[in-house]
């Protein structure tokens, strides 16, 4: 549990098994003990997409706003997208003409020629798949992508969709406005039976959920800190395998919200001993007022 304020870890919890209900109710009463005891209130609660944590919320903090993480919402899309992305690929490497082995005759010279535009467009399509889900396009970018989607009607669905998307987590737009737009895009989407099915992940309420966080500014869409921590994590088990075990993970949790109570000390620790191993008298302020 983060405090998305102050960028900071509240509490943790970490288990040897795949999370359940209880363990979540537990952890939530625990973390819901300590908040209530310094005195401090819960605003909104922002979590991913399981299905383990809206009657949990409901019940352990009532009447608290719950949204879901936009990061988690925006990745499930992006993903099945590339997935789409990936069967276009398929289809159009099936259209392909079959050539015969060997150096191509004179007559099957124009053969040879078309389909090597064809692979060539195949193999930059997929060099550029992520030009199909990335936010903000420079004017190149637009280009590239307009030059892929020539002819493919579903290249440009797709990129439509996504620009879409984005606009809805827009903070200068509100929460009905958004959801208005979603409605919108569901029905158009529903217009392609091959896409829609694909897709889905349009049509989960976890989608509308994560809009909540526009008609309140003390609610941020994501949080930083919790996305920042695990990417660490994960850099260090990579390389340090003794990081994966559980003892491992409740220390390396535990020295990281050591060190973040401690940083705003930090400062004047570095000037004390700044000023210990200065030579001849003279003070060097690292951190002046």
């Amino acid at each position: 549990m983060v405090d998305s304020k102050n960028q900071r870890r509240l509490a943790y919890e970490v288990l040897d098994h795949d999370p359940e209900k209880e363990d979540v109710h537990k952890f939530f009463k625990r973390a819901g003990f300590m908040i209530s005891s310094r005195n401090l209130f819960v605003h909104g609660i922002t979590t991913d997409g399981s299905p383990l944590y809206p009657d949990v919320i409901q019940e352990t903090f009532p009447g608290v706003a719950h949204q879901v993480c936009e990061f988690h919402i925006l990745k499930e899309i992006t993903k099945n997208v590339l997935k789409v992305i990936a069967k276009i690929r398929k289809t159009m490497y099936a259209k392909i003409p079959k050539l015969g082995r060997g150096r191509p005759s004179s007559n099957a010279k124009k053969l040879f020629s078309r389909s090597k535009k064809m692979r060539d467009r195949i193999t930059e399509l997929f060099m550029n798949r992520y030009l199909f889900v990335q936010h903000g396009l420079s004017k190149t970018e637009q280009h590239k992508i307009s030059k892929i989607s020539n002819g493919c009607a579903d290249l440009k669905s797709l990129r439509q969709l996504m620009d879409k998307i984005y606009s809805l987590f827009d903070r200068r737009c509100r929460t009905d406005t958004a959801l208005e737009k979603l409605a919108k895009l569901r029905s158009k989407l529903s217009r392609f039976k091959h896409l829609d099915k694909i897709l889905s992940k349009i049509h989960s309420p976890n989608l509308e959920k994560a809009l909540t966080f526009l008609d309140d500014k003390m609610l941020e869409a994501t949080s930083n800190s919790v996305e920042r921590a695990n990417r660490r994590h994960r850099k260090m088990q990579k390389s340090i395998y003794r990081v994966r075990t559980q003892t491992s993970v409740i220390h390396r949790i535990a020295s990281d919200m050591l060190r973040d109570r401690d940083i705003e000390q930090r400062p004047i620790v570095l000037n004390a001993l700044h000023e210990a191993r200065c030579s001849n008298g003279v003070n060097y302020a690292l951190y002046p007022d």
